[in-house]
């Protein structure tokens, strides 16, 4: 029962990032919303990578739910190892980083991250679609089943190497535009945005612990390590 609940689950969460990514793909027809798409497109945004990021994860997880039924677990290892390599170092990290980062900002002048003109352009919910649901599904991915994280050192690894891939990209839309992805961005000076993106990875990182240490009080023992920790 708790497996078919578990599969049903991630067929709908993967139906919705997939709705949600085929909605915004859907928006450039918009003049208004073309426009905040100019220089970069949408994958300029580190909220609509992480969603099509969850859309992979999610679709990840439905096909591993189903070779179980078929297959059984011993043989697929290699699948259930990228679906928690995947999860431990992409997916929780980066949509709880996006949550807090974006509703801190938010709230303390939202024209730093998103600006009240925006209103006009994109509804409520879809806002809330980007920046809020995100984190409860992590943290029901984290409930429904333990995922084995890599060593420290390799998990950590991989996430600086995503981080630096999107802020190369970040610093290459504006070496080759002349605007910045964020109005956050205009308003720092080189040392202020070297500490900023240095302080964000330092944050991304502290949300990769903190995900190993909700995995490890949830499951407990119940999580075989493949490899011995040192």
């Amino acid at each position: 029962m708790r497996r078919t609940c578990t599969c049903i689950y991630h067929f709908l969460v993967w139906s919705w990032y997939l709705f949600l990514n085929y909605y915004i793909s859907q928006q450039g027809g918009d003049q208004r919303k073309s426009k905040i798409f100019l220089n970069g497109g949408q994958w300029k945004y580190l909220t609509f990578l992480n969603l099509l990021l969850q859309a992979i994860f999610y679709g990840v997880a439905c096909v591993e739910d189903v070779l179980k039924r078929i297959k059984g677990e011993r043989d697929l290892k290699f699948v259930t190892a990228f679906r928690d390599l995947l999860f431990t170092t992409l997916a929780f990290p980066i949509s709880t980083f996006v949550f807090l980062s974006f509703w801190i900002l938010f709230l303390y002048d939202r024209e730093l991250v998103y600006p009240k003109a925006l209103d006009d352009i994109f509804p409520e919910w879809l806002n809330h679609a980007m920046h809020t649901s995100i984190l409860p599904f992590s943290l029901v991915e984290v409930i429904l089943r333990p995922h084995c994280y890599p060593l420290k050192k390799k998990g950590l690894t991989l996430l600086a190497v995503a981080s630096l891939t999107y802020i190369s990209r970040v610093l290459w839309i504006y070496s080759e535009t002349g605007t910045w992805v964020y109005p956050l961005f205009a308003r720092l000076s080189p040392v202020g945005l070297t500490a900023f993106f240095s302080l964000s990875y330092i944050f991304t990182a502290s949300i990769y612990l903190l995900g190993e240490k909700l995995n490890h009080w949830k499951w407990g023992d119940m999580i075989q390590p493949r490899k011995k920790r040192k």
